[in-house]
């Protein structure tokens, strides 16, 4: 007995010589719920657009669990300026088109639009309007596009994905991290992307497992995507 007192001595002169503290998990702790996302992208800290630039003015990331790419950058009507995959935006054709800053996500795998929010009747067809991007402009948000086949995300990072090309090189914008170009902010938070103009009230958010379009003060309310079955 005494030696296992000596013991427990012993054991408590240690952890008070040495500084060490025992900390015990509160199992009645609640994480705070994550902010909207307008609010989060008002109110998250700016990260350093260079290190996202390479060296052009777009700027692009993919987000830390590689299931979302975004770009910042510019568009010609339809055609958007992205540095990762073929487009049009350059063709002389389009210069006559006013350009204007865009928010630009693709995902690797992704929801359906919800009918309300299919915007093109692809040529007539009424098909092929699928999800998996979303495009913000300075005061409207969408998800979905008319297109056949996958998305570049979806060929890089998709449940059959490669794994490599331009998309594998891009920098990881850290979760809880803004980026900021021409008065659009896209924010990694909450397992997914939010981008918006937080001066006119518009976004998205976009996750593998849901999508939210925000539409403004002046265009309605938002349109929130239940959870569902995933396309790939």
């Amino acid at each position: 007995m005494r030696r296992t007192v000596w013991g427990m001595l012993a054991a408590l002169f240690l952890v008070a010589g040495t500084g060490c503290t025992v900390t015990t998990k509160d199992p009645s702790y609640v994480p705070p719920a994550p902010l909207p996302p307008m609010e989060q992208l008002e109110k998250a800290p700016l990260a350093d657009a260079k290190t996202f630039s390479s060296g052009t003015d777009v700027l692009s990331f993919i987000n830390a669990d590689r299931t979302i790419a975004c770009s910042l950058t510019s568009g010609r009507g339809e055609h958007v300026n992205l540095p990762y995959e073929q487009n049009r935006y350059s063709d002389a054709a389009n210069n006559k088109l006013p350009i204007i800053p865009v928010a630009h996500c693709e995902l690797a795998t992704y929801q359906a639009p919800q009918p309300g929010d299919i915007k093109d009747d692809c040529a007539g067809t009424h098909l092929g309007y699928l999800g998996g991007v979303a495009l913000l402009a300075p005061d409207t948000a969408r998800y979905g596009e008319c297109r056949s086949g996958v998305t570049s995300m979806e060929a890089a990072y998709g449940p059959k994905g490669s794994k490599a090309g331009p998309l594998a090189q891009l920098p990881v914008l850290a979760d809880g991290q803004n980026l900021e170009r021409n008065g659009l902010r896209c924010s990694a938070y909450n397992g997914g992307v939010a981008c918006g103009n937080v001066s006119a009230g518009a976004g998205f958010f976009v996750s593998p497992e849901r999508y939210e379009l925000i539409p403004g003060p002046a265009n309605g309310s938002p349109s929130p995507q239940p959870e569902g079955s995933k396309t790939a």
